[in-house]
């Protein structure tokens, strides 16, 4: 075998490869009870921030860890300790999804995704008067 048909075959294993190990890393979407029956696995959460419990961020102490409740798509609520400082705007999001696992009576966020209410909405409402 000629050594290019060998550089080849290296370059497809390798590839073969990322893709086997991207399938079985990546997560999926799912409700706050299925994140709970399978803590040994990473999840998609969607949900919204229950306003009616205050978050919890303090850099001094640890502006890595920001403490909330959420509440997700099926109604369920649970308590996300998200391992990264607090977003911008946190308390405004209209949704929000969190990637990680669910420990004990915890919800592990490793990162989080935040949808904010659209700048160009709150312009239409003011230009409209609607505020």
């Amino acid at each position: 075998m000629g050594k290019s048909k060998i550089l080849i075959l290296l370059v497809l294993a390798t590839l073969i490869g990322f893709l086997i190990s991207s399938i079985y890393d990546s997560s999926t979407y799912a409700s706050l009870s299925e994140a709970f029956e399978d803590p040994n696995s990473e999840f998609h959460v969607v949900g919204v921030l229950d306003r009616s419990f205050p978050v919890e961020y303090n850099p001094i102490e640890n502006a890595q860890l920001t403490k909330f409740k959420m509440v997700d798509n099926n109604g369920d609520t649970a308590m996300v300790y998200l391992e990264k400082s607090k977003p911008q705007d946190f308390e405004r999001s209209e949704n929000v999804v969190v990637i990680g696992k669910a420990k004990g009576e915890v919800f592990l966020a490793k990162d989080i995704l935040v949808k904010c209410p659209s700048k160009y909405n709150e312009e239409l409402e003011i230009s409209t008067g609607s505020l």
